[in-house]
């Protein structure tokens, strides 16, 4: 089966239909719920990293520059304090 979008394969898997691969982020409420859980496979080859992107030879507001700042000061913190629900699953 081939779906559009993110929600439409979480419904798919929560009414039965199947099983699939998605980032862990886009389903904390239904893991949290109870409406799905991860099937730990071991050696799993696909991973995440996220990034900020910008152009390449971009001048930035002084509220954008201020932003990135907080986030290169913060990144750990924030990590920490918004996504360590993940640790439970």
């Amino acid at each position: 089966m081939e779906l559009t979008s993110n929600e439409a394969v979480k419904e798919a898997v929560i009414a039965g239909l199947g099983c699939s691969i998605m980032p862990v982020i886009g389903i904390k409420n239904e893991l949290l719920h109870g409406d799905l859980q991860i099937i730990p496979v071991e050696d799993f080859a696909i991973t995440s990293v996220w990034n900020l992107v910008w152009m390449k030879n971009k001048n930035f507001s002084p509220v954008a520059a201020a932003f990135l700042k907080y986030i290169n000061e913060q990144k750990e913190a924030i990590i920490h304090e918004k996504f360590d629900w993940f640790k439970k699953f």
